[in-house]
């Protein structure tokens, strides 16, 4: 599949073996979401440009780094603000915008309630976080809003994802990475991943 990198770490494995245990708690559940998260927030900084910048350190002028580029991180609601955190540990002053889309259950199209983000996007690195990469459906849709935006450069991370999602992703947006500690079998007949770790909006907040 074109632009998919599957995050490979002993640690990612490790957590995402507590995700997927039925019997994790929230605030279990949240701690390893958020280890995951951080893990994938280091592969994809790999692809941030920097620029020099020069500073004086106690002793004596030297050259260092900054960010070229403004970081956005796009979390979609509820569930990919369990992911923010680690990103933000690890790219600090990135900037966060939000994007509210629900998922219609018959159609397993996404319906937009909520969308705020920073100005100037096009001049943006944009990393969408959702947990879940099911049908592609939400994820593709979040992709639209933030281009009709002006967003230019867009990464996706998730922890799970299906085939039927990354091809989604393939065909809608051809030139968005995507991030994923896992690539799992199939969706079942009512659109969730398998084997998955069930609703991560549901585990993430306790409304089991």
């Amino acid at each position: 599949m074109k632009n998919f990198y599957i995050v490979d770490h002993p640690l990612i494995k490790k957590d995402l073996t507590i995700l997927r245990d039925k019997n994790t708690q929230p605030e279990i559940f949240r701690s390893a979401l958020q280890r995951i998260s951080n893990l994938l927030a280091a592969e994809i900084s790999k692809n941030i440009i920097l620029e020099q910048t020069e500073i004086e350190t106690p002793l004596e002028k030297t050259i260092g780094y900054k960010l070229k580029k403004q970081i956005v991180l796009v979390p979609v609601l509820r569930a990919g603000l369990g992911m923010v955190n680690g990103f933000l540990e690890l790219i600090p002053d990135s900037k966060v915008g939000h994007i509210g889309l629900q998922r219609n259950e018959e159609t397993l199209e996404p319906i937009e309630y909520y969308f705020k983000t920073p100005s100037e996007l096009e001049k943006s690195d944009i990393i969408l976080l959702d947990p879940m990469l099911a049908t592609g459906g939400s994820a593709s849709g979040a992709i639209t809003y933030l281009k009709n935006r002006g967003a230019q450069t867009i990464y996706f991370a998730c922890i799970v994802a299906a085939p039927k999602g990354v091809q989604r992703i393939n065909s809608d947006h051809p030139e968005v990475k995507i991030y994923s500690a896992s690539l799992d079998r199939e969706l079942n007949n009512k659109g969730y991943i398998l084997p998955g770790l069930g609703d991560a909006g549901d585990r993430t907040f306790g409304t089991l």
